[in-house]
C-alpha cells in the first residue's frame, strides 16, 4: 500500500517543515523539534539502523542541525533537499572510511530516531583538510 501523492508533499513538509497537516499532525500540540540533524555513514544504516550506524568517526565530525524550516529544506513534488548546502567539519588528522550516505535523524548525539537515509553520490573521499559538503542536490524522495 503506498501514499497518495497529494499526503506524500504534505508529510514531507511536516517533517522538514513543521507544516502542520490539517485534521491529523498540529505541531503546536507539544514541543517539536526545531532542527533535524544530519549525519555522514561509511554504510548504509538501513531500516533496522539509527543515526549511529555506520556514522563516520573521522576527527572533528558532529552532527550537523539544519532548522524545520523553508530556509532548512525544499519540499517540492514529493522530494526534499536541503535549501543551502550543508557543510560538516574538516577532517582532522584520522579520516578514516569514504562517506557513502547521509542521513536525518532527531538526535545531536547518540543513537536518534533515524528519520530517512540516503546515497551520497559521488561518495566523499576523506583525508586531512577536506570539509564534506551534502549539496543542495541531496534528495530524499517518498513514493
Amino acid at each position: 500500500m503506498s501514499k497518495g501523492n497529494s499526503f506524500e508533499n504534505s508529510w514531507l513538509l511536516l517533517i522538514f517543515n513543521a507544516t502542520a497537516i490539517s485534521l491529523i499532525a498540529d505541531n503546536t500540540a507539544t514541543t517539536p523539534i526545531t532542527d533535524i540533524e544530519v549525519s555522514l555513514h561509511t554504510a548504509d544504516p538501513g531500516e533496522a539502523g539509527d543515526q549511529t550506524t555506520s556514522e563516520t568517526a573521522y576527527t572533528n565530525y558532529a552532527r550537523v542541525a539544519v532548522a524545520r524550516t523553508d530556509a532548512g529544506w525544499t519540499v517540492t513534488d514529493n522530494s526534499v533537499s536541503p535549501a543551502a548546502n550543508i557543510d560538516f567539519a574538516e577532517c582532522g588528522v584520522t579520516p578514516g572510511a569514504a562517506i557513502t550516505h547521509f542521513a536525518v535523524g532527531t538526535a545531536h548525539t547518540g543513537a536518534g530516531v533515524l528519520l530517512y537515509s540516503g546515497t551520497v553520490s559521488p561518495n566523499i573521499t576523506l583525508a586531512e583538510g577536506v570539509i564534506p559538503r551534502l549539496k543542495t542536490g541531496s534528495t530524499i524522495t517518498e513514493d
